[in-house]
This record gives C-alpha cells, structure tokens and sequence, in this order.
C-alpha cells in the first residue's frame, strides 16, 4: 500500500478523513468535500503530483468558493485566487499574497489507495 503526503500544515492530526476517489477530483484544479460538517477546498496539482487542502470560505467577503479559484504558481509557490475577490492565497501555508490581514486555514492531505484524505486535528 503506497501512501503519498502532501502539503504538510503545522497541526497534529488527530483524525485522518477519506473525502473521495482521486478520479472525482479535476486535474490542476480543486473541488469541495464536506468534512465533519465543515467545507474543504482540495486542489489537485496533477502535474506535479501534489495536493493542498484550504478552508473553502474567502475569508475577505465569507463566500464558499476557494475551491473555484484559479491555481497557478507564484515564484515557486503554489497558490489559488479567490474567483470572486482575485485575492491570493499562498496553498503551503494560507497566506494572503496579494493583501496583509487574510489567511486561509490549511489542512495536511494524503493520498491512499486511490483515495483522497484531509488531515483533521488541532492546530
């Protein structure tokens, strides 16, 4: 059993949470998962074999649509813009690029046996 980690955030995870098949996720892109009643944006970086998990939420205006944004790579950095707002989040670690004040809550992701999990715990 191969088991790929992704996108480490600094937590200690406490739960290890199976969202969906690889295969229901887009390539180079991101969709939402609704994990312990809380929603998930999961992007796929297919041509680099990695994945992050965010809060869905924009934390700039509170609407759910992280998981739309347009990815892409700035400076090395994997990032993703709010489809509504263009405010740049940084996918390592959550950090607005584009504006002070704004952080998206990271999650760890794995991939396991052609399944999809998002790291749950405390942080």
């Amino acid at each position: 059993m191969e088991v790929k980690e992704y996108a480490e955030a600094e937590v200690k995870v406490l739960e290890w949470v199976q969202t969906a098949p690889v295969a229901d996720f887009p390539r180079d892109g991101g969709a939402a998962v609704l994990v312990n009643g809380e929603q998930i944006a999961v992007f796929n970086f297919t041509d680099e074999g990695r994945w992050f998990a965010t809060q869905n939420q924009c934390p700039h205006k509170g609407e759910m649509a992280i998981s739309r944004g347009l990815t892409g790579d700035s400076n090395g950095t994997p990032k993703v813009a709010c489809p509504f707002h263009k405010k740049t989040f940084s996918l390592d670690d959550g950090k607005c690029l584009t504006e002070e004040g704004y952080q998206l809550k990271t999650y760890p992701v794995k991939v396991e046996d052609g399944f999809v999990f998002v790291g749950i715990g405390s942080y």
